[in-house]
């Protein structure tokens, strides 16, 4: 029944599901967005708090979430869908009218993961794909057979902090010119031929797969408008909740939270700066999953939650 707040919690928990609970403080009549819906376990926790006033809007760049979202919540009136990036949410009438919360949850989610056919995986092949939105834009796969090896070298250490960056981004071009790189199996195995065999407990080509991941779905540029986004449509007392897995990402968040919260420093060799008006108060700092989450769920490790609250007028932080 519409309203009544469920007794258990899903029985497959979506990273630090309780914190961000706790974080956004749903109220019944409140209006909140999933900019991330995944497969809608954050979701279905802000629902079962609402009332029957109350109202969800989720969004995601993929299909495959978005058709999840219709099936779960498409009979219920309190839940409006859309297919886009977050970054895109003021454009919605449905979040530029006001929203309580908006929770963002960052990366790729566990079922893009699972499908080999969607790319992100070095541990399953697949083809070389990658998009968070596989109808839109340049696969890894394009991107690979085009960028020349400064370009990739410079993809792999900006967002992947890949110290092997030029070495690999060498052999990527090199054995391109043998034969197209389009699948997964092929892009882990020619990372892994150059990497030193060290001590190094990740697969080696963890860092690159995620640079490649983050730069051709403009993931950290997504996440600049949309935090931006979310702060012009939530209204006083609205929360901010933002799950990060990447320390590029993190950062981002935490600069962005900071420059809402607090005066910058002053420097007496310049003129005096206009009076600083907060527009957030950070309501959490870093937090992280627990000992038992992180057992339960290897995922939840990298994890960092911020919460913040949008400040009224004159409120200070």
């Amino acid at each position: 029944m519409a309203g009544m707040r469920a007794e258990t919690q899903p029985s497959h928990l979506p990273v630090m599901w309780a914190q961000v609970m706790d974080g956004l403080q749903v109220r019944r009549d409140g209006r909140y967005l999933d900019g991330t819906f995944g497969r809608g376990g954050h979701a279905r926790g802000v629902l079962d708090r609402l009332g029957p006033d109350g109202r969800l809007l989720v969004m995601d760049k993929d299909p495959e979430a978005i058709a999840t979202a219709h099936a779960l919540f498409g009979a219920d009136g309190r839940v409006a869908v859309r297919r886009g990036s977050f970054a895109g949410m003021a454009q919605w009438d449905e979040a530029a009218a006001g929203l309580d919360g908006v929770l963002l949850d960052l990366g790729v989610s566990s079922p893009q993961l699972d499908v080999a056919e969607r790319g992100f995986s070095f541990g399953k092949d697949g083809p070389l794909d990658m998009r968070m939105d596989p109808e839109s834009g340049e696969s890894a796969a394009q991107w690979l057979a085009r960028a020349d090896e400064r370009e990739i070298a410079d993809v792999l250490w900006t967002y992947g902090e890949e110290k092997m960056s030029r070495r690999i981004a060498r052999a990527i071009v090199a054995r391109r010119g043998e034969a197209p790189i389009e699948r997964t199996a092929q892009l882990a195995e020619i990372i892994a031929s150059v990497m030193p065999r060290g001590g190094d407990k990740i697969h080696p080509a963890t860092r690159s797969f995620q640079a490649i991941r983050i730069f051709i779905n403009r993931e950290l540029d997504d996440l600049e408008a949309g935090l931006d986004a979310a702060l012009s449509v939530l209204r006083p007392g609205g929360r901010l909740a933002v799950i990060s897995f990447h320390s590029l990402e993190d950062r981002i968040v935490k600069q962005f939270i900071a420059r809402h919260a607090k005066a910058p420093p002053g420097n007496r060799r310049m003129p005096v700066p206009a009076a600083f008006t907060p527009g957030l108060r950070d309501v959490s700092g870093a937090l992280r999953a627990t000992a038992q989450e992180v057992a339960d769920n290897p995922r939840a490790r990298s994890a960092v939650l911020r919460v913040a609250e949008k400040l009224a007028a004159g409120e200070a932080a």
